[in-house]
C-alpha cells in the first residue's frame, strides 16, 4: 500500500521543493519507504506501507531498459496468477511483490492491463519515449486519484494535499461539487470540493500526451452471465466465491485483523477467515455501551464463537472527540458528512497497534440491498398511491412527535420517509440517505442549483427500481463515501483495509442475481442470509441493520457543542461567502432547542468548513447561480 503523486513539466518548470513537500505530505499512507523520479520533463514520486515482500517493491519501479517507470498504490490480489503468465511468455522478476506485476503487465500488454488486474489501485505509469502518461483506477474505487490540468500540464496524486503542494492549484470551492456534497453527504466523482481538480472515476483510465487528455473505461463489456436457477444454487456459488476471495485477501507478510462491528457482514468475513485455518485471528470493534445502537453483546457472542484475539474500544464521551474531528480535517482530503468517520478513526488508532492489514465487510449493502433506503423505495411506491396532500398533512403532524436524542429515531425516520414521498422517486433515495433537499439548500445556500444534482441523477440507469438504484449507489455511495472514508481513516493511521465483497467476481455474481434474491419481501441481503443462517450464531442473523456511526443528534447538544458553535459562527459562516447566516443559524437553534433533530445537517456543515480553514479554501472567483464550467462534466467521463 502506498501514496503516490506527480507533477508534469513539459513547459513550466516545477517549483522548488513542491515533489519533498508533497511526498511529506504522504508518509502516513507510506511510512516505511519514500523514493521519487526526476526526468526533465516530468517527477514522481511514492510512499510504501510494506506489505507484500518486505524487502523488495519499494518505488518507482522501473523496466529493464529504464523506458518505462511505475508508480503504484494497492494489492493486486490475482498477481501469482498474472506473474505465472507472464513468465510463461518470457517475463523475468526480481521480486515477488504485485507492484512488478503490474509493470510486467504493462510491458506485455499496454493499457490492455489494467482490466485484467483483480485488486484495489491507483497506478501511474510513465513512458518516456512516447512522452505518455497513463493513469488507472481500480474497478470500484477502493482507492482514490486525483487529477489537474494546468497551462497543458498533469498533475495526479492519491490525496488533494500533493496538489495543494503545488502554487498552480487555485484553492476554490467548486460550486457544482459543494451542491452535491449538501445533498449527498459526499462528493461524487468526477467532481470535487475544488475547482479544477477532478477524480478519475472508477474503473477508469487517463492517458496524458503532450497536453492532450484522454478519460475512458477501461473495463470490457461484461460477458452474458446466466443467473442461479435457485436461492440454493445462489447460496452454494456466493459460498465458494467468498472462501476463494476471504483466503485471497489474507495474503500478507504483515499482521492481519479483522474489523468487527457486530452485523451479519463482517461476521462473514471472519468466518470465511477462520474457515481458511487462519491461526491467531485478531478482531477490532468499537461499541457504544449504554446506548440503543450498542453491538458489544452481538461482538462478544461472535468473537466467542469463533475464538478470535479481540480487541475493542468504548467510545463515549470522555474520549478526545474534537482534538480528532480537528485531525481529521487535514487527513480527510475533502470533507464527508458521514459522522462514521469519527469511530472509523478511533478503530483504526487502536488497530494500527497491533496490526497493519484489516478486512472490512464493505460492500455487501451496496451489492445485496442491505440498506433500509431500498425498503423505503418500494414503500414509498405504494405511498405515493395516496394524494399529495394526505403525505403532506401526515408530515405536519410527524412534526409534533417529541424530538429524540437516539441516532436514528422513529420519528427521525417517519419524518424522513413522509418528506421523500414527496419528492420524485430519484430525489427520495438520495434524500434518505443523504441531509438537504433541493428546497432547503434554496433557503440558505447561496449557489443553490438544481443543475449538478440533476446531472447526477440523470445517471441513473433505466430498469427495475431496486436495480437501478442499487447501480447508483455502487458508482457513487460506495466509492466517494464507504470507501473513501474507511481509506482515509485507515490510511491516516498507516493501515490497509481490505474489503472481499467487492472482489470483482462477487460482484458480477450479485449483478447477475434477480432482484428477490436481493430484496425478499422484507428481508434485506436474503441470498446472504440464506448462506450464512447456519455458520453464524442465531441472534447475529436476527439483528436488524443498525450501522457505523455516533449519536451526532445527542454529542451535539452536549459534549460537542462547544466545536459546533466555534466551527459555525456568524464570522466563518459570512466569511465563507457561501450561505446565509439567518438561514444557518436557524438550523443550529432548531437542533439546539430541540425543535428538530438536524445532527446529520450540521455535522456535514462543520466538517466542511473546518475543512476550509485547514486548507485555506476560498469562495468562488465569480459569484455566479451555478458552476457551468463543471456541470457538463459528468457528459464528458460517461455515464453508469
Amino acid at each position: 500500500m502506498c501514496g503516490i503523486l506527480g507533477y508534469s513539466h513539459v513547459e513550466r518548470r516545477l517549483p522548488r521543493g513542491v515533489l519533498e513537500n508533497a511526498l511529506a505530505s504522504l508518509i502516513h499512507r507510506g511510512p516505511d519507504h519514500q523514493g521519487h523520479f526526476t526526468s526533465e520533463l516530468i517527477s514522481l514520486g511514492a510512499t510504501r506501507l510494506r506489505i507484500l515482500d518486505l524487502e523488495g517493491g519499494d518505488q518507482p519501479l522501473f523496466s529493464p531498459d529504464g523506458d518505462v517507470v511505475l508508480v503504484f498504490n494497492g494489492e493486486i490480489f490475482n498477481h501469482n496468477e498474472i506473474r505465472r503468465e507472464l513468465e510463461s511468455l518470457g517475463a523475468r522478476f526480481e521480486t515477488h511483490c504485485d507492484t512488478e506485476v503490474v509493470l510486467h503487465a504493462f510491458l506485455h500488454w499496454g493499457r490492455e492491463c489494467f482490466s485484467r488486474l483483480r485488486g484495489m489501485f491507483g497506478i501511474a505509469i510513465w513512458v518516456q519515449s512516447e512522452r505518455r502518461l497513463f493513469l488507472a483506477r481500480d474497478r470500484m474505487g477502493i482507492k482514490p486519484l486525483y487529477y489537474s490540468l494546468q497551462n497543458g500540464e498533469i498533475y495526479f496524486a492519491s490525496e488533494l494535499k500533493c496538489l495543494f503542494a503545488h502554487p498552480e492549484i487555485p484553492r476554490r470551492i467548486c460550486l457544482a461539487g459543494l451542491n452535491c456534497f449538501l445533498s449527498l453527504n459526499y462528493v461524487p466523482a468526477p467532481y470535487t470540493l475544488v475547482e479544477g481538480i477532478r477524480k478519475l472515476l472508477p474503473g477508469h483510465m487517463l492517458e496524458w500526451h503532450d497536453g492532450h487528455c484522454d478519460v475512458r473505461s477501461y473495463l470490457e463489456a461484461p460477458a452474458a452471465r446466466s443467473a442461479p436457477r435457485s436461492i440454493g444454487e445462489a447460496c452454494e456459488e456466493l459460498d465458494e466465491l467468498l472462501t476463494r476471495a476471504v483466503r485471497e485477501q489474507l495474503v500478507s507478510d504483515v499482521p492481519v485483523g479483522i474489523w468487527l462491528s457486530g452485523g451479519m457482514d463482517s461476521s462473514t468475513i471472519l468466518r470465511y477467515a477462520a474457515q481458511t485455518g487462519a491461526t491467531n485471528l485478531r478482531t477490532f470493534s468499537v461499541t457504544f455501551k449504554g446506548r440503543s445502537f450498542d453491538e458489544s453483546e452481538s461482538i462478544g457472542e461472535i468473537t466467542r464463537y469463533f475464538g478470535s484475539r479481540h480487541d475493542e474500544l468504548d467510545l463515549d464521551e470522555s474520549a478526545d472527540l474534537e482534538n480528532a474531528i480537528r485531525r481529521m480535517a487535514f487527513y480527510s482530503d475533502e470533507p464527508s458528512a458521514d459522522a462514521g468517520a469519527l469511530p472509523a478513526w478511533f478503530l483504526a488508532e487502536m488497530t494500527a497497534r497491533k496490526v497493519t492489514v484489516i478486512l472490512t465487510g464493505e460492500g455487501a449493502d451496496e451489492l445485496f440491498a442491505g440498506y433500509l433506503t431500498y425498503k423505503a423505495d418500494r414503500y414509498a411506491a405504494w405511498a405515493r398511491r395516496t394524494p399529495a396532500g394526505l403525505r403532506r398533512a401526515a408530515l405536519s403532524l410527524a412534526g409534533r412527535l417529541p424530538v429524540s436524542d437516539d441516532k436514528i429515531s422513529f420519528e427521525y425516520k417517519l419524518k424522513r420517509f413522509l418528506h421523500g414521498s414527496l419528492l420524485s422517486p430519484e430525489q427520495a433515495h438520495i434524500f434518505w440517505n443523504g441531509t438537504f433537499s433541493e428546497e432547503e439548500k434554496q433557503r440558505f445556500f447561496r449557489f443553490a442549483d438544481r443543475g449538478p444534482m440533476a446531472e447526477l441523477l440523470s445517471q441513473v440507469p433505466e430498469g427495475p427500481v431496486l436495480q437501478r438504484f442499487l447501480a447508483f449507489d455502487l458508482r457513487y455511495y460506495l466509492a466517494d463515501d464507504i470507501l473513501y472514508k474507511v481509506d482515509r481513516m485507515t490510511m491516516a493511521h498507516s493501515i490497509e483495509a481490505r474489503p472481499p465483497f467487492l472482489d470483482p467476481r462477487i460482484v458480477d455474481f450479485a449483478r447477475s442475481l434477480p432482484d428477490d434474491f436481493k430484496l425478499h419481501g422484507s428481508k434485506s441481503k436474503y441470498v446472504l442470509r440464506r448462506l450464512m443462517r447456519d455458520k453464524l450464531p442465531p441472534n447475529v442473523m436476527k439483528r436488524p441493520k443498525i450501522g457505523f456511526d455516533i449519536p451526532v443528534h445527542d454529542w451535539f447538544r452536549g459534549v460537542l457543542r462547544p466545536l459546533l458553535l466555534e466551527t459555525i459562527s456568524e464570522e466563518a459562516v459570512t466569511g465563507s461567502r457561501l450561505f446565509q447566516w439567518d438561514a444557518v443559524q436557524r438550523l443550529l437553534n432548531d437542533h439546539l432547542e430541540r425543535r428538530a433533530n438536524l445532527g446529520y445537517h450540521l455535522w456535514g456543515l462543520m466538517v466542511l468548513l473546518l475543512w476550509m480553514k485547514e486548507w485555506k479554501i476560498g469562495p468562488p472567483e465569480q459569484e455566479l447561480p451555478a458552476a457551468e464550467a463543471e456541470a457538463s462534466l459528468l457528459d464528458r467521463v460517461g455515464s453508469l
